[in-house]
């Protein structure tokens, strides 16, 4: 079952026997609820909200499920609904009156360092993180899609509606902007 949906993902097609609307929903939920809900947490910068828009992207992936034509990948169409529910959460009069003031949640890497390693690599994760989401939207949106969700150019042109070549600017901008600002905190200390 599981192949049988990942192959007609990575065609963005059906087969001649689809699985059920309720069995697709769920692969879709296993595969990609977390990164949709990291995806999510970059644009608002509140785990709650994140999770909330997460929980209204697959809402409207299913009731979207027939209309979908296949023109791109599941995981593009659903970072498109996600962009687009982040969107609207951020004009609605309810985060305009909320200041979100959540962080990234830190991961845990490798324990193969020492406790000190560990919490220096932790920190640095940590500042790097608030970095970019300190960048503003239109090029923290392609450095999280292109080096955090791991997206090919012409995925993040399909999802942004953006031509490669503004992606690329914007991306080479976005990445000097950040150097920038860890130089800056660098040389605070």
């Amino acid at each position: 079952m599981k192949e049988r949906i990942k192959v007609a993902m990575s065609i963005g097609k059906m087969e001649v026997s689809p699985p059920s609307n309720e069995e697709l929903l769920k692969e879709l939920i296993e595969l990609y609820a977390e990164s949709i809900k990291r995806l999510a947490y970059t644009y608002v910068k509140n785990w709650s909200a994140a999770d909330d828009i997460t929980q209204e992207v697959f809402i409207k992936c299913y009731e979207k499920m027939e209309d979908f034509r296949g023109d791109s990948s599941y995981k593009t169409w659903l970072y498109k609904i996600t962009r687009n529910k982040c969107k609207d959460y951020l004009k609605s009069k309810w985060y305009r009156s909320f200041y979100p003031t959540a962080f990234m949640q830190e991961r845990i890497g490798n324990n193969e360092f020492s406790i000190e390693e560990h919490v220096i690599n932790k920190l640095d994760d940590l500042e790097l993180s608030q970095k970019v989401l300190a960048l503003p939207t239109k090029y923290r949106e392609i450095i999280i899609l292109y080096y955090y969700e791991q997206l090919k150019m012409k995925e993040i042109e399909a999802l942004t509606h953006l031509n490669v070549d503004t992606i690329k600017t914007r991306l080479r901008r976005g990445k000097k902007m950040l150097q920038k600002k860890l130089e800056r905190s660098g040389g605070n200390e």
